[in-house]
Formats: C-alpha cells, sequence, structure tokens
C-alpha cells in the first residue's frame, strides 16, 4: 500500500484511539479536580496512589498488548478460525493477571509507610489503592476484550464506551467524593471508589458489543469456547512481557519521581500532579497513532507486504511528529489556562505552569519514541522496545532527574524541575535507540 494510503489509513483508525484514550485519560484528570476540590492533601494523596496503581495494572495492559499484533496479523492472513482462539485466551492471561497485582495492591500499604509524607497523606493513599482493587478484573477483561476488537481493525467501540465510562465517572466521583445522596464524604478515596465502578460498567457495555455486533459474526468468540491452552497463553504472556516491562519502565519513572517529589511538599506534589496528569492527556494522541502503527503494520506482515508495514511505520512517526509540533506550541501558549483549570491555588499554579513548559519542550521526542515502539510492537521486536527502553528511562532518565533535582553534582538543586529535565533527555534518548532500531529491522526486510 502507498505512502499517502497508509496516512489514510492510520489517521482513519488513530482518531477513535485517540477519542477512547483521552476519554479514559480524562477520568484522572475528573479525579484530580474532585480530589482538589477538597484540599490539595486529598489531590497529592491521588498523585501518589496512581504512582502505584498505575504501573501495577499498566504492567498487565502490556502483556495483553500483544493480543493486537498476533490478531492483526492472523486478520491479515484470513486465518479466521484461530482470532477466537486467541481472543479467548486473552482473556484467560487477563483473568490471571488479576491474582498478583491484587495481592501488589493489597499490600502496598507498606509501600506507602516508608514514604517520607504526612500521616494524613499514608491514610488516604491507603484507603484510595485498597478501594480500586475490585477494578482490577474489570480493568484487564476490558482490555482483552478491547485488543480483540481493535486488533480486527475496530476501533470505534472502544471509543463510546469510553465516553460512556467518562461521563459515568463525573457524577460517581461527585457522590463519592462530596456524600451526596446519603454516601459519605470520602474525598480523594471516593475518587478509588468511582474509577471501580466505572470499569465495571465498561467491561459490560464492552462485553455487550462482542457478544452481538453484526462487524464480529465472522469470528465469533464465545462460540466454541476453549479451556485454557497454556501454549498459547505462554505465547502471548512470552510475546507481551516484555512490552509490559518496557511499559513499567516508562511509567515507573514518572511514579518514581512522584515518590520522590513527595517529600518537597504538597504544593510542590500538587502542581506535579497537574503537569503530569494534562502531558498524559496530551501523550494519548501519539499513543493513539502507536496502536494504528502498530495494527497496520501487524495487518500488512500478515498479508506479505513488507513495503506496507514500512510504509505504515513512517507515516505515523510523520504523523506523530507534525501534531506534537501543534500540540507542544499549544501548551506553551496555554499554560497557565491550563494549570488554571485544576485548581485555583495560587502558588500551585506559579509551579504547575513551569513544569508544563517542560512538558511541552519533550512532546516531539515522546511522539517519535511511542510511535516507533508501536511499528516494533507490530514487528514483534519487543525484546528490543524493552532493552531499549530500560537504558533510557532508568540507566540515563531518572537519574539524571535525581541528580538535577535533589543534589548540587551538576548544579544547584533544581527540585521537581530537575526530575523533568532528566524526562525530557531520557525520551529523546528513547526516540533515537528505538527509532534505530527501526531502521535495521526494515533494512533487513526483502521487498
Amino acid at each position: 500500500m502507498l505512502y499517502s494510503q497508509e496516512v489514510k489509513k492510520i489517521l482513519k483508525l488513530s482518531i477513535p484511539l485517540f477519542i477512547a484514550q483521552f476519554a479514559q485519560t480524562a477520568m484522572g484528570f475528573v479525579d484530580t479536580i474532585m480530589a482538589g476540590g477538597v484540599s490539595a492533601n486529598d489531590m497529592a494523596a491521588v498523585s501518589i496512589a496512581a504512582s502505584i496503581w498505575l504501573p501495577c495494572i499498566l504492567f498487565g495492559v502490556g502483556i495483553l498488548m500483544a493480543m493486537i499484533p498476533l490478531i492483526a496479523q492472523a486478520d491479515g492472513g484470513r486465518q479466521y478460525d484461530k482470532i477466537p482462539r486467541l481472543g479467548q485466551q486473552g482473556l484467560y492471561v487477563a483473568l490471571l493477571l488479576c491474582v498478583p497485582i491484587a495481592l501488589i495492591l493489597y499490600n502496598a500499604g507498606w509501600l506507602v509507610d516508608q514514604m517520607q509524607i504526612e500521616d494524613s497523606l499514608k491514610s488516604i493513599t491507603t484507603r484510595y489503592l485498597y478501594a480500586v482493587i475490585p477494578a482490577i478484573p474489570a480493568f484487564l477483561l476490558f482490555q482483552a476484550l478491547r485488543n480483540y476488537v481493535e486488533g480486527l481493525s475496530l476501533t470505534k467501540p472502544a471509543m463510546v464506551i469510553s465516553f460512556i465510562g467518562l461521563l459515568a465517572n463525573i457524577p460517581l466521583n461527585w457522590i463519592f467524593v462530596y456524600g451526596k445522596f446519603g454516601m459519605p464524604a470520602l474525598g480523594g478515596v471516593g475518587c478509588g471508589i468511582a474509577t471501580t465502578l466505572v470499569y465495571w460498567i465498561m467491561l459490560f457495555a464492552l462485553f455487550v458489543y462482542v457478544l452481538y455486533a453484526k462487524k464480529l459474526q465472522h469470528t465469533p468468540l464465545f462460540v466454541n469456547i476453549e479451556k485454557p491452552n497454556w501454549l498459547v497463553i505462554g505465547d502471548i504472556s512470552k510475546l507481551g512481557l516484555p512490552v509490559a516491562i518496557a511499559i513499567f519502565f516508562e511509567v515507573t519513572i514518572f511514579a518514581g519521581i512522584a515518590v520522590l517529589v513527595a517529600p518537597l511538599g504538597a504544593l510542590i506534589v500538587a502542581s506535579h500532579q497537574i503537569a503530569m496528569n494534562f502531558s498524559s492527556m496530551v501523550f494519548m494522541l501519539p499513543m493513539s497513532i502507536a496502536s494504528a502503527v502498530s495494527i497496520r503494520v501487524g495487518f500488512n506482515l500478515g498479508n506479505g507486504s513488507t513495503l506496507g508495514a514500512k510504509n505504515a511505520s513512517y507515516a505515523g512517526l510523520s504523523v506523530g511528529l507534525s501534531l506534537a509540533v501543534v500540540s507542544a506550541i499549544l501548551t506553551l501558549l496555554f499554560r497557565e489556562e491550563i494549570a488554571r483549570l485544576y485548581t485555583d491555588n495560587l502558588q500551585v499554579i506559579n509551579l504547575a505552569v513551569t513544569l508544563i513548559i517542560f512538558s511541552a519542550l519533550y512532546q516531539c521526542v515522546d511522539a517519535l519514541q511511542v510511535v516507533a515502539a508501536g511499528a516494533l510492537r507490530g514487528y514483534k521486536e519487543m525484546v528490543a522496545i524493552f532493552t531499549r527502553t530500560f537504558v533510557a528511562y532508568w540507566v540515563v532518565g531518572l537519574p539524571l532527574g535525581y541528580i538535577l533535582a535533589r543534589t548540587d553534582m551538576l548544579t544547584e538543586p533544581m527540585g521537581a524541575k530537575g526530575f523533568w529535565v532528566g524526562i525530557t533527555i531520557g525520551l529523546t534518548v528513547a526516540a533515537i535507540l528505538l527509532g534505530q532500531r527501526l531502521y535495521v529491522v526494515q533494512k533487513k526486510q526483502t521487498y
């Protein structure tokens, strides 16, 4: 397929993906605003809890992402009998992942106790984590069904259902955070309860779609139910594990920074959370393009078109970079207005504005690295993603950020700004390393 045609295909796939991802990330935006309406302490506690919850749950999401290239390649190769089997085994993987993740969150109180934060923050953070434990099976089963559907290039269902989740999240937060309709006012903990209810609603909606959608009748997921096939489960897990670890590295560098920022005080934590939440929402744009690229690369390879896979990769990179330039400019222009959306505390706003400038500066390299990783997922180059992100985030980004933020080894301690400089440099290294690997993989292809 020609380059221009791949651009159109990627845009067609990525727009619903972006809206879906944006809606899910906007739930965090709603949580932050609702908790911030109670106190800076509640906002900070939700930030710290999210820094523990997200790495755990996204590790599971990373393993399940192996379903997308497997299903896309089977779809491209017209192996329609293979697709439901992959979908069912992916659901079994999701159920198995629930156990270790739930155990980690159940015992996360120990980790919170080790943090140098106020007792009030510890209490809210721990109770929030307990509140989201029942969300784990709903979240992972939803993700498995979503990957099954999106692997078949159907990206609109998740978009619609994610908006249903966002619309449900707003009143549920209002009820449990502020204590409406006879419920106790739980503050930040109420955000955790709302999150759990929302993901069960989303799972039910997607299950109904998969069960009755006409577009999935040629690959019915629940007609012939198979027992767990440990060979297929092993293949999905083996293929997805490097991606899960790579995502874990990327998420935990931000989570680790949130923990390291915590001793600097609730105001700095709150400003860091604002900048981080906003940058996470912006990140959904290149992430959706990366998912679309992964689908198109996998489909083209399954169809025997290595040239189509190459065109899909470079089309995604050019679209991702172009949109990142636009978003970075808009972020710089409206940085103060963005901060004011979250809080009316002037001290928090002033600190957040500075950090939002850093988030604008790294958006271009962030887009390049995530789209390159998406293309490599389509090629099943999972180990390459793992090794390169480890070096970029944990060997370069976080250590450098800590040195700049908390020590005088290179300059006067920069506080939270030092961590954001480290993030920017780490993402730049990731973009270079992943781009280089993508070039090598495509050079080996014969056309």
